[in-house]
């Protein structure tokens, strides 16, 4: 069985010498997570070719190559070996200055184990002193008898090489006219892409330039999310070719150095919980790793850049999400009249009163905002009724319904404010909210009704719900708030 040699401490002196190692790069053929299968695929290519080198990237992976050898020479043999269909297309160069080289034994190698041992050199012995008699001691210009210490090593600190930086190419044509559209809307998602003129001629769409495992852990992460087309590939500088449209250098944030360095993964239900404050998961709080949740994650991991890690992104999501209940100042509302509990921002709702199936709480200090909770036992028919008294008062306005069975939403807006209702058939109960936000804020009124319909929750009996009829309010009786939001106030 062949072994991997460790060869890059002894070639290095002898690359040094040559005044080469600045120049020389790798042909990078693939990249392997996990040592044995990284081995087991090393030495495979070995088969074909005799200067299979391997070597560390980030988070476990491993790197696969030819060389090192010099650019000019690794450009003209890439080109080749291309054509011949011998390496993969997305094969590029890479330097090799830096990276910590294991050479990959081909089969006629000899084993590295029987290898000489490297050969010492031989140390001449001290030449004896001539005898010049008795010298007194501390005689200047005579040699001292008493052994001298060792003059103390001077290390000279070697600064680390810098990482190779790749770009992520996207697609590429030869037509001008289309390469200009294709980055146009390329631009829409990735805006710092840029258009380059590839040496053979034709204009491809690339993301750079950014450190080599950062570019390798974001190109799976942007596949995952459907970001990219699934045949991009990462590229070198020299292989991208001249800027034709500039772009700008993305700001990536890199995968985590080591396992370590990487929290630990929140609960799969304060992920969707999280994901759907987001705007990016309409699926059901469950806990359950389902295909919404997976696409969801991918998604918010390529809006967010916070990190290609699935656990630290998602960790850093859940914590923008506290961070902004901590704003919105969110409390625990125990509202005894209908049994049900929730989040609510309190410092922007004052109770107003209850009425028989209904709990209302208007708006304060003219925030234009109001949050009504209504409960009572029944079913579907009830949440039909309900449905109709929200529209008549005009707390949705022109609504758009979605109806299913044992549930049923409301979204509407009008010049003032935005509407939000839902109810649900649970235990025997028709229960659910109606928010009513100001118009000025539609992003802080979509996190806060997914904070509402995801933690709405019965802790006791309402006090209503031996009245199971709805009250008749007229619309007449509303009162116009400060900021023109119509509040359910006393009919």
């Amino acid at each position: 069985m062949r072994r991997f040699a460790i060869v890059f401490g002894a070639a290095l002196p002898l690359l040094g010498a040559s005044g080469a190692l600045a120049e020389d790069v790798l042909i990078r053929v693939e990249a392997k997570r996990g040592t044995e299968v990284a081995r087991s695929a090393a030495q495979g290519w070995s088969e074909r070719f005799d200067d299979v080198v391997t070597f560390p990237l980030s988070d476990g992976w491993i790197g696969i190559g030819l060389g090192p050898m010099p650019r000019e020479q690794a450009t003209a043999r890439l080109r080749q070996l291309r054509s011949d269909g011998q390496v993969p297309g997305d094969s590029f160069i890479a330097p090799a200055d830096g990276r910590r080289l294991t050479q990959v034994d081909s089969p006629t190698t000899p084993d590295a184990s029987a290898a000489a041992p490297e050969p010492v050199a031989a140390v001449p012995p001290e030449a004896p002193a001539a005898d010049t008699g008795p010298v007194a001691a501390g005689t200047p210009g005579t040699p001292s008898t008493f052994p001298q210490p060792a003059a103390p090593e001077v290390v000279t600190p070697v600064e680390p090489p810098a990482p190779a930086k790749v770009f992520l190419r996207l697609e590429s044509t030869t037509d001008r006219a289309k390469a200009e559209e294709m980055l146009a809307k390329w631009r829409e998602t990735l805006p710092e892409a840029g258009l380059w003129t590839l040496p053979n001629g034709r204009l491809a769409i690339a993301f750079g330039p950014v450190e080599e495992p950062t570019g390798e852990a974001w190109l799976t992460a942007f596949k995952a999310a459907g970001a990219i087309p699934k045949d991009a590939f990462l590229t070198s500088p020299e292989e991208v070719g001249e800027v034709a449209i500039a772009g700008s250098a993305p700001e990536l944030a890199p995968p985590p150095a080591t396992d370590a360095a990487r929290p630990a993964m929140p609960s799969l239900e304060d992920i969707q919980r999280a994901l759907r404050w987001a705007g990016h998961y309409d699926g059901a709080i469950d806990g359950k790793d389902g295909p919404m949740t997976r696409a969801a994650i991918a998604a918010e991991i390529v809006r967010l850049r916070a990190s290609p890690d699935t656990a630290t992104a998602m960790a850093e999501l859940t914590r923008r999400r506290e961070a902004w209940r901590t704003e919105m100042g969110l409390t625990e509302l125990q509202d005894s009249h209908t049994g049900l509990a929730l989040p609510a921002p309190m410092d922007r709702l004052q109770f107003d009163r209850a009425e028989r199936a209904l709990s209302i709480y208007g708006p304060k200090d003219g925030s234009g905002a109001a949050l009504i909770l209504f409960s009572q036992p029944g079913g579907q028919q009830e949440l039909q009724d309900l449905s109709g008294l929200v529209t008549a008062l005009g707390w949705v306005p022109a609504p758009t319904r979605r109806i299913q069975k044992g549930s049923i939403i409301l979204d509407g807006r009008n010049q003032t404010h935005i509407g939000h209702a839902e109810g649900r058939v649970v235990d025997g109960h028709a229960q659910g909210f109606v928010l009513i936000w100001p118009v000025q804020n539609p992003e802080e009124q979509r996190r806060l009704a997914a904070e509402l319909s995801d933690n709405i929750a019965r802790f006791a009996p309402g006090a209503g719900e031996a009245v199971p009829e709805i009250p008749a309010i007229a619309p007449a009786t509303e009162v116009t708030t400060q900021t023109g939001v119509a509040s359910p106030a006393t009919p």
